[in-house]
């Protein structure tokens, strides 16, 4: 996990590469995107505002996907893992780039202005429930360029 106090930390450690500019046009298209409703740039890039925390009972692992969050309003605990010290609970499936995996580990709060990247070593899992604002990205890992664009 690598946690930003806020976007411009962000954007000053990833000021170089086009999906993580494409991060910042999308989170600058904030005034342009309903609540709860998915945008995507191909399938390299998809993003919404997630209105509602939600506690997730498993860990999430991702392979070809990076998560990043960037609270609005609100604040949440995530706990995250190496995947290798959790339990799969499930095989890993290529057609959502999702495996769930249990166990214990470390906890961060994230608060309003926070930007986390969730790095794909590790899993994590939010823990808290309630209001929240905040633009959830989903990004490719692939290396400085989009395959469709």
């Amino acid at each position: 996990m690598i946690l930003f106090t806020d976007l411009t930390d962000f954007q000053r450690f990833f000021r170089q590469g086009k999906k993580w500019q494409r991060c910042i046009e999308a989170i600058n298209n904030l005034p342009s995107i309903h609540p709860d409703v998915t945008y995507s740039v191909g399938d390299s890039l998809i993003y919404r505002l997630q209105t509602k925390a939600e506690p997730q009972p498993d860990f999430l692992g991702k392979r070809r996907y990076f998560q990043v969050h960037y609270w609005l309003e609100g604040e949440e605990n995530v706990e995250y893992a190496d995947k290798s010290a959790l339990t799969p609970v499930n095989a890993y499936s290529d057609e959502t780039d999702r495996e769930n995996l249990r166990g214990k580990g470390e906890t961060l709060l994230c608060k309003a202005g926070n930007v986390l990247v969730c790095e794909n070593h590790e899993a994590y899992r939010f823990t808290c429930s309630g209001d929240v604002r905040k633009v959830v990205l989903t990004v490719t890992i692939e290396d400085g360029y989009f395959l469709n664009k």
